[in-house]
């Protein structure tokens, strides 16, 4: 029987996997001291509780609102951080990234700990380029600066990257992970937020410099996260460098990417969260959803899981229950 890891790589390689990959069980994930400034609530968390609110270390305001899935920035005047993007140099600041070693030591252990002949060590980023922006300016703002202040948002975009590579440093220095596991949602359920030429001009280059310092320091595997409508930019995530797109919605017919890209990108998800991930799941409903994914996407170049950018489910019960019928699927098909 192949390990997790083994299994993972023949997947997404067109080999001979003996079962599917159980959705993040070959990704052990861990963070690092700048990323939890950024989220100021504990080493594992995304950011403040529910009910609660916390300033990262862009200086953006993030609210928990009780009964919503996630923590999201609040952009009302009172907390938008960046209000005019022609004077986004007096108000952004770069968060610090030179920790000293001493900073980093319970993430060393962590790492060490990792059995990486079984699974990947697998370092998180989230909230990419994009998602960076517009936390900053609000959506909205983001979207129309692209159209009204482009030489604005290019030097904004460049700064983040920046933020970025040196981010990247220190993790592969420290950590030395064989995986990234990166966030930056790029759509909505049936379109992206910008046309493929718009993404173009303002943040291909910038993702292929990001990923390339990862792989030339060890970063094996690179797997992105957008739980949206992304298949228009597929080419894009093959150009710079992505090896899994994670988190795509049943939406960007995940059987024709497959059929279109396997062998030079893969794809995990096609397991909505919002179809499953709910306070009425039935383990009926997971099981054909489970079904028609596997059986849909086949072997290779596929990773049944839920489109949520992490392990775990927003209401109990859900993830397990998808992991059983992925057993269930494997039996039948393997």
């Amino acid at each position: 029987m192949l390990t997790k890891r083994q299994n993972f790589l023949e997947t997404i390689h067109g080999g001979k996997p003996d079962r599917f990959v159980k959705q993040y069980e070959a990704l052990h994930l861990l963070m690092t001291p700048a990323y939890q400034a950024q989220n100021p609530i504990g080493v594992n968390s995304r950011g403040p509780a529910p009910g609660g609110e916390a300033v990262n270390s862009w200086g953006v305001t993030i609210k928990f609102v009780e009964g919503h899935p996630g923590p999201f920035p609040l952009h009302d005047d009172a907390h938008k951080v960046v209000k005019d993007i022609t004077k986004w140099k007096s108000v952004v600041k770069m968060p610090r990234t030179d920790y000293p070693a001493s900073d980093w030591e319970q993430y060393v252990k962590i790492a060490g700990a990792v059995d990486r002949e079984n699974v990947f060590c697998t370092v998180g980023y989230f909230c990419g380029l994009f998602e960076q922006t517009h936390y900053l300016m609000g959506i909205d703002d983001c979207l129309a600066a692209f159209y009204e202040e482009p030489e604005a948002m290019h030097e904004l975009v460049e700064f983040i990257t920046e933020y970025e590579l040196k981010y990247a440093e220190g993790v592969c220095k420290y950590l030395k992970p064989d995986a990234l596991f990166h966030h930056d949602d790029w759509g909505t359920q049936i379109s992206t937020f910008m046309s493929p030429a718009m993404f173009d001009e303002f943040y291909l280059d910038s993702y292929k410099k990001v990923y390339a310092y990862y792989k030339s320091h060890g970063v094996e595997i690179i797997v992105h996260h957008s739980d949206s409508y992304a298949a228009t930019l597929v080419p894009q995530m093959i150009e710079m460098g992505v090896d899994v797109f994670q988190g795509c919605t049943t939406q960007n017919n995940v059987p024709d990417l497959v059929k279109k890209y396997g062998g030079k990108i893969s794809f995990m998800g096609d397991l909505n969260n919002g179809v499953l991930d709910k306070g009425d799941w039935t383990k009926e409903l997971v099981r054909s959803e489970v079904e028609r994914a596997c059986r849909n996407n086949g072997k290779l170049y596929y990773i049944p899981c839920l489109t949520m950018g992490g392990p775990g489910s927003t209401f109990p019960g859900v993830y397990e229950a998808v992991n059983e019928e992925i057993d269930r699927m494997s039996k039948e098909l393997f």
